[in-house]
């Protein structure tokens, strides 16, 4: 057969190593089946007798083979004997993902796990490891008051009683400073998250211009990388503390390395061997652990005191916070019943009456009701009323059903001033003369505009009017007399007739002595 490129044979080599098929091989080199079987055998040889070489298609023995210089996973880089370090290759992979050196890893490998071969053998390994490791991932850094990192972990167990309950632990990391804020929840929802970030944000003494949280549930209704869509209740919260949320991309934990390794860190030096007998314990438990230790330390990042970089550089440049803590409000869909109004906690508030049988959308707050259609558009806005109140909105009340009473006096005049001046004056005088009677025997003049016109009831006014005539019954009389004209008219004064407040006078005290009588 054809001898293989140094390059193809080691590929064929490296990627059996691997645990490759020698059908994919085949296909991803370009070489026959019978290549890769053929190399296959030869490694199997070298496996079992390292003198022999894998190299070329012969097998030679190699008289003085050197040591192997294996690189990261197990990839032979040349022939050779098998370094005495590829037994130890997951600790010696997870040790340089840690950033130690290779002294400290000869060291740790002798001190640990017996480790038999020398320190230059160490060395090779990892330069070889370092050689092949992928490119690293850039750290960002923001400027002080930018930015803070948010997620949920998990907490301890609470013992209450008889029952165990686990609990989870809301960390807000400032990205400048590392200072954070800890507080356990029962229930991962978006009013207690919301509760939780307002909680920190007083704790800072600010809040920052960005939040970064992972896809959680309670702040992203879907996650998309591009364009999120996020919870209502978390926008309106970021809008009321002008705030910016932007989600990281979903599976993709280094998007937050400085939170993830924050709930790293509470979850193994704060609670881990802990047990609390309620969520009260554990947070005040929490508040504390943050101001005498995580505050206090070191930052193995930073190499700046956490407290300090937070007091002197971050806190001075957060934004200040709103003066009202943010409404937070539920909200749900509300059928308007046949009087207008629709129930929130059993009250009731109006809407305008074009929605009269319709569903529309209610958010409500200790203090307020809002209600708006299904364009989100805000149509009615009242305050908090007790249990089993009405709260009404008179431009929601069609002007139909608005009697006379309900606008009150001052439009009952200004509607008789529009009869014409006797009538104004009329019904001035009948309110001065018989008080809150008048306004009943106002409303039944007002209704003759109905079947007669204005210049006869003013007409009628004017006489009613001279002989002080204030009762209703007796001002139609005089308004028929004047509508047929074939009828005589009321003689206002005769020598045999007595006067008509003489006769008004003797209606008055019959209605004083029996005040069971009542006026048609």
């Amino acid at each position: 057969m054809n001898t293989l490129k140094m390059a193809k044979s080691q590929a064929i080599i490296g990627l059996l190593q691997q645990g490759w098929a020698h059908r994919r091989i085949a296909r991803e080199l370009g070489v026959n089946r019978e290549t890769v079987s053929h190399y296959a055998k030869i490694q199997k040889a070298a496996t079992s007798n390292p003198a022999i070489s894998t190299t070329g298609s012969e097998t030679t023995p190699e008289p003085n083979p050197a040591i192997s210089t294996t690189g990261s996973r197990g990839l032979s880089r040349g022939s050779g004997r098998r370094s005495s370090c590829e037994p130890f290759d997951a600790v010696i992979q997870a040790k340089c993902t840690l950033g130690l050196s290779a002294q400290r890893i000869f060291q740790d490998l002798v001190a640990d796990h017996g480790f038999p071969g020398s320190y230059s053998s160490v060395r090779r390994y990892v330069r070889r490891i370092e050689e092949t490791r992928p490119l690293p991932f850039r750290r960002m850094e923001v400027e002080p008051g930018a930015e803070a990192q948010v997620d949920f972990g998990t907490g301890r167990w609470l013992r209450e009683g008889d029952h165990r309950r686990k609990v989870h632990v809301l960390r807000v990391v400032l990205s400048h400073s590392r200072k954070a804020y800890s507080e356990a929840v029962r229930h991962q929802t978006a009013e207690e998250f919301i509760r939780l970030l307002e909680n920190a944000f007083r704790a800072f003494g600010g809040c920052p211009k960005t939040l970064v949280p992972d896809n959680l549930k309670a702040a992203v209704l879907k996650a998309d990388w591009y364009d999120p869509e996020l919870n209502p209740k978390i926008l309106a919260f970021c809008r009321h503390y002008s705030i910016v949320l932007l989600p990281t991309r979903p599976y993709t934990p280094r998007h937050k390395g400085k939170i993830e390794r924050g709930i790293d860190y509470v979850q193994e030096n704060a609670l881990k061997g802990k047990e609390f007998s309620s969520l009260e314990d554990l947070n005040r438990y929490l508040k504390d652990w943050e101001r005498t230790v995580a505050d206090t330390r070191i930052h193995g990042t930073t190499r700046a005191h956490v407290g300090q970089v937070f007091e002197l550089v971050e806190r001075p440049v957060l934004q200040p916070l709103t003066a009202d803590p943010f409404p937070l409000y539920e909200e749900g869909r509300r059928k308007v019943h046949r009087d207008g109004h629709v129930e929130v906690k059993r009250s009731y508030y109006s809407v305008p009456p074009e929605y009269l049988g319709r569903e529309v959308w209610v958010r409500w707050d200790s203090r307020l009701v809002r209600v708006f259609n299904d364009r989100h558009e805000q149509i009615a806005l009242h305050p908090r009323v007790r249990i089993g109140a009405f709260q009404t909105d008179r431009t929601h009340i069609p002007a139909e059903k608005i009697s006379s009473v309900e606008r009150g006096v001052p439009d009952m005049l200004r509607r008789a001033a529009r009869i014409g001046e006797n009538a104004k004056q009329w019904s001035q005088a009948c309110l001065s003369v018989r008080g809150i009677e008048g306004i009943r025997v106002l409303q039944g003049f007002l209704s003759l505009t109905r079947s007669h016109t204005a210049a006869a009831i003013d007409r009628a006014a004017r006489t009613a009017l001279e002989v002080q005539l204030f009762r209703l019954r007796p001002l139609r009389e005089i308004l028929a007399r004047i509508v047929l004209p074939n009828t005589p008219e009321l003689t206002v004064s005769h020598p045999i007739i007595r006067p008509l407040s003489e006769y008004q006078q003797i209606v008055d005290d019959n209605h004083l002595e029996h005040p069971v009588l009542k006026e048609e």
